[in-house]
């Protein structure tokens, strides 16, 4: 595998997009797991995925984030340009505009309270937005947005290695609890990866939501979950919010059964 660094994207950017070649390419400092991030110059970023598996999610965020964008009530990440395979590197990668801002997980001086509100509004927007055209959740998202009962197998087997280590009783009823969610309306969107590295924050408020690749819209009987973080709030960083994120993000008692972790 070609090392995705500065290097590679500046030759990237010149043989496919030379009006850029001119500009500065840095690496952002925080990077994340599916995909490596740099900044060309002030006005926007190349996203570069890490392994063939977070490849697809270029073409789906280069389709459904407009689509998003244009109802929800803080800014997402604009598609620019797609870049195909070249000088080694296998994938397609994406251009976006840059979105000013630390990440929830890095920001100091939060409004835990306000960001909270912030996001459950948010979210609660996102289910509004009309699916038709959205893709339904499935293999792409990670079986995020699917009913629980896809992660069965891997909860038997994490409980297994873990063994006496936590309570694999208790551990057991709450995820049949789970078990019996259910998603109780029309389909919706759901982000899939609502982590603080992925929550953007200027002046203590929330200023913008990046990192779509594991979006895609509730199918029938499932509940908007993640595994391990399903409808609950996005780190220890808003802990101690929960009484407001709740209602604002229209977490029902299904989603709290699905969520608990």
């Amino acid at each position: 595998m070609v090392e995705i660094d500065a290097a590679l994207v500046r030759t990237l950017v010149a043989a496919q997009f030379p009006q850029w070649a001119h500009l500065p390419v840095t690496a952002v400092t925080r990077q994340g797991w599916d995909n490596r991030t740099f900044r060309i110059g002030d006005d926007l970023l190349v996203r570069l995925p890490s392994a063939e598996g977070y490849a697809s999610a270029i073409a789906k965020e280069d389709h459904c984030l407009p689509i998003l964008a244009r109802h929800l009530p803080l800014p997402a990440p604009e598609p620019v340009a797609t870049g195909a395979p070249g000088a080694g590197y296998p994938y397609p990668w994406s251009v976006r505009r840059w979105l000013p801002g630390d990440t929830l997980a890095a920001a100091r001086d939060v409004d835990r309270t306000t960001v909270a509100r912030e996001l459950g509004a948010l979210l609660a927007a996102l289910r509004q937005v009309p699916t038709a055209g959205g893709p339904a959740a499935g293999r792409h998202s990670a079986f995020r947005g699917c009913h629980p009962s896809v992660y069965g197998d891997d909860v038997e087997q994490a409980l297994e290695r873990l063994g006496d280590r936590v309570d694999g009783d208790a551990c057991r009823e709450v995820w049949a609890r789970a078990l019996t969610s259910a998603w109780p309306g029309v389909p919706v969107w759901f982000h899939g990866d609502v982590s603080a590295g992925n929550l953007l924050v200027v002046d203590g408020r929330l200023a913008a939501v990046i990192d779509f690749g594991t979006c895609g819209g509730v199918i029938r009987r499932a509940i908007w979950c993640r595994r391990g973080r399903g409808a609950s709030a996005p780190n220890a960083r808003c802990s101690g919010t929960r009484s407001v994120w709740t209602p604002t993000a229209g977490v029902g008692p299904a989603g709290g059964r699905c969520g608990r972790r």
